[in-house]
């Protein structure tokens, strides 16, 4: 791959970089004797080495991003020690120095045989590569950083090993070159520890998003790979003008359908799967009420053109933890009457491929695997739907008719009432909390507490009654009867709420301005505000008759043990 040669390149160019200079006198002390012996297994030894190393971090900091609590802060702590070696020489130097002393005592030895300088150079190699992981700042700070933000995989090891196999060329040739050059590069020394400083800091920047909770799908969003642009980049440059030649190419992102942790109503989908097909790939997550409005629509484009050429391919990429769960997900799909094939994209992989940046959000392929139309958002269902005709028309396929489709939403599904929403989507969890009502009880992260609640709410603010714990992506009612309050203008009313642990169902009850909802309340309960949580999804609360003023919204839980994670409105 291009950006593998790019990597190499990469570590070619380190021989003038500052980052090289603590490895220099290894390499020079074992430049006198055979190069076989003496340098290739020095150079081989310690390209292995570095990259090891530096892909435990990488993947280290792909672990704080997608494991959860005791191995999550295992991982956050192997890369916070990954960022003070950067950041604080002392750290490295107590990090390198068993193999380094060895490494020592192992080029002071008195060679044997070939084979034994052969060993003793493997040896050295070993510590030198140890040495060179934490000096390498940028390059391996930006690598960490960019595997924590963006997950890492096979390919961060491949770089970081075509990175040390460049920089192991570049000493070898300067072996050749002789001694003189390690003086020249010594006055680069002053800018090393600066160097290293930053690139620390960058590592313990991703560390500090991870334990602040921010979601790993809007950090990628903000941060996208340098690796995976570059190579975007690259490959855009160097691909074919020939239209015919691009699916063949490189497939374009679909080859990222490989990718899927699992595939619902379908056996797994690739490339070559859809090929000279109509794709409309659809971002989305079962627990967003935007996405859920879109559903309507795309049930309908499935069904009116599948047998024209037309795949909808539902992309499930996680907000919440609990939606990367299979089996809720398989749940949800069946609930809601999605008959397309669904991809899970727990590590969003296809995510990144696609560069995208939203739930929910449209592309629509042509039969090349060329993006030739893009929506974010629940809107443009007409242009959507006449660039579906105008592909499959441009395929020569047969069009069942040229009316829009115009599907029945009912529930959930049903379009927003935009003339009279006033309220956006709130968190209840502290990583993103908005509108928290000011007077009540402070948050408190990570602690039971009884909270009281702020005595006036003002418009879209929130507050709790009650016991509770808030984690970063939700509060959990440690008690019985708490309650959320929350003062909002909308016609409908969400929250996303999942049961206890142990997965009991939990009752609750509520209120609209003190008094039952009556004919206001939404699907999910009756008229006296009665109802059940037994999974984790969204659930619709309220649907006003005369959306024309504030309501306070008061929801009770009747038993401990309930997550409630956001509100949503309509």
């Amino acid at each position: 791959m291009l950006i593998i040669l790019v990597a190499f390149l990469g570590g070619v160019i380190t021989i003038v970089s500052p980052c090289i200079l603590p490895i220099l006198p290894f390499v020079f002390a074992r430049g006198s004797g055979s190069f076989r012996t003496h340098a290739l297994p020095l150079l081989a030894s310690m390209a292995v080495a570095f990259a090891a190393v530096a892909s435990l971090a990488a993947f280290g900091g792909a672990w704080v991003v997608t494991l959860n609590e005791g191995a999550r802060y295992a991982a956050m702590a192997l890369l916070a020690l990954f960022g003070l070696a950067l950041l604080l020489p002392a750290v490295g130097d107590w990090m390198s120095r068993p193999l380094v002393a060895l490494g020592n005592r192992l080029a002071g030895a008195a060679p044997g045989s070939p084979r034994a300088a052969g060993l003793l150079s493997i040896g050295l190699g070993l510590g030198t590569g140890l040495l060179w992981a934490p000096c390498a700042g940028p390059t391996l700070g930006l690598l960490l950083t960019s595997a924590a933000l963006n997950g890492a995989n096979i390919q961060t090891s491949l770089l970081l090993l075509s990175f040390a196999c460049g920089a192991a060329v570049a000493l070898a040739a300067a072996l050749w070159l002789g001694r003189g050059m390690a003086a020249t590069l010594h006055r680069f020394l002053p800018a090393a520890q600066g160097l290293r400083r930053v690139a620390g800091a960058a590592v313990m920047a991703a560390v500090a998003v991870s334990a602040l909770g921010w979601n790993p799908a809007l950090l990628s969003s903000a941060s996208a790979s340098g690796a995976a642009r570059l190579e975007q980049q690259l490959v855009e440059q160097l691909r074919p003008n020939n239209p015919a030649k691009t699916f063949a190419a490189a497939n374009g992102p679909l080859a990222s359908l490989q990718d899927a942790n699992g595939w619902l109503n379908s056996g797994p989908l690739g490339a070559a799967d859809l090929d000279g097909k109509i794709v409309l790939v659809d971002f989305w997550t079962y627990s967003c009420i935007n996405c859920l409005r879109t559903l309507p629509y795309l049930k309908a484009w499935h069904d009116k053109y599948k047998d024209a050429g037309l795949e909808v391919i539902g992309v499930h990429s996680p907000e919440f933890a609990f939606e990367k769960s299979a089996s809720n997900v398989r749940r949800a799909v069946a609930d809601l009457g999605i008959q397309y094939p669904v991809a899970l994209d727990n590590g969003f992989r296809i995510w990144r491929a696609f560069r995208n940046q939203s739930w929910p959000a449209f592309y629509l392929l042509d039969g090349q695997g060329r993006v030739r139309y893009t929506v974010a958002g629940e809107h443009d269902y007409q242009q959507t739907e006449r660039m579906i005709q105008r592909l499959l028309a441009e395929a020569g396929r047969t069009l069942p008719d040229a009316d829009a489709a115009r599907p029945a939403a009912r529930g959930v599904e049903a379009p927003p009432q935009w003339s009279t929403l006033r309220s956006g989507e709130s968190y209840l969890g502290y990583g993103k909390a908005t509108s928290y009502a000011p007077g009540g009880t402070p948050i408190r992260q990570h602690k039971d507490a009884v909270y009281q609640p702020a005595g006036e709410l003002g418009a879209n603010q929130w507050t709790l009654a009650g016991s509770w714990r808030l984690e970063p992506e939700l509060a959990v009612a440690t008690g019985a009867n708490g309650r959320v309050i929350q003062r909002f203008h909308a016609r409908d009313l969400h929250m996303v709420l999942g049961p206890a642990a142990d997965g009991r169902p939990v009752r609750f009850r509520v209120t609209l301005d003190g008094r039952p909802p009556l004919a206001d309340h939404g699907a999910d309960i009756n008229e006296q505000g009665e109802g059940v949580i037994e999974g984790h999804k969204l659930y619709q609360l309220v649907r006003q008759q005369t959306p024309d003023r504030d309501r306070v919204f008061q929801i009770e839980f009747l038993a401990p043990g309930v997550e409630a994670y956001a509100f949503t409105f309509g």
